[in-house]
């Protein structure tokens, strides 16, 4: 369930019961032709439809994340691994000192790993904080599904990030395959106009799209991941 569909004594109610919540993090930069929010989009909704069978419920999504290198496409936001590590974990801390103690943090966007550690660190020294930081794309299930759809890499705004509801209406999307750029670890070491130089319209490569049918054979596996972690959060 959404947080922001309860009011704060229908949450004080379910803490009586559970103490589990699902924090998505996601980034607001470009995608090419796909919305500057899907990270956000995807990370909030993946963490929605798997927590709403059990009934735990799901922050808003944290909009903004760490993505220097796209600093030169216009509408992109980026914090330091500083930064996002100390919001999130005063989030986390004011749901702890309400009783919450299972945190899942389902991550939408690469660039935002850096939290990782520091998260864990923050559960570790907190009385019963069980937390879990996911990157809902970074599965086995997810990559074997996305493997069976498309046999090459997975990137940034293909065709793995391509859904009805992270498209943009009015906008098409280029027909085939964009060549891949093959050494994007080099990007890290680029400044924000030279990576957009060589990224051009943002995209890494491979399809801009699949059938809808066939994407969503990788988002059911995504969910049913989610779905697993949060239970197995159950205290």
């Amino acid at each position: 369930m959404r947080l922001a569909d309860r009011n704060w004594m229908q949450v004080e109610e379910y803490l009586r019961a559970d103490d589990r919540v699902v924090l998505p993090v996601g980034s607001t930069e470009q995608h090419a032709y796909l919305s500057l929010a899907t990270d956000s989009i995807l990370a909030e909704r993946v963490a929605v439809e798997a927590a709403e069978p059990l009934g735990v419920p799901v922050l808003p999504a944290m909009p903004f994340g760490i993505a220097p290198g796209f600093a030169a496409f216009p509408g992109t936001v980026s914090l330091t691994t500083e930064t996002l590590a100390a919001v999130l974990s005063e989030v986390l801390g004011t749901l702890h000192g309400q009783g919450f103690r299972g945190f899942l943090v389902v991550n939408g966007h690469g660039g935002n790993v850096p939290v990782q550690d520091p998260l864990e660190a923050w559960a570790a020294g907190r009385d019963g904080a069980r937390l879990r930081f996911h990157s809902w794309w970074d599965s086995e299930a997810v990559r074997t599904a996305a493997a069976e759809v498309y046999d090459g890499d997975a990137t940034h705004a293909s065709w793995f990030e391509n859904f009805p509801w992270t498209r943009l209406p009015g906008v098409d999307l280029p027909a085939g395959e964009k060549p891949m750029i093959t050494d994007r670890e080099a990007l890290r070491e680029l400044d924000p106009q030279a990576v957009r130089q060589v990224v051009g319209d943002g995209s890494y490569g491979g399809p801009y799209a699949v059938s809808d049918e066939d994407a969503a054979r990788v988002w059911d596996a995504g969910v049913a991941e989610v779905r697993a972690l949060i239970e197995a959060l159950r205290a």
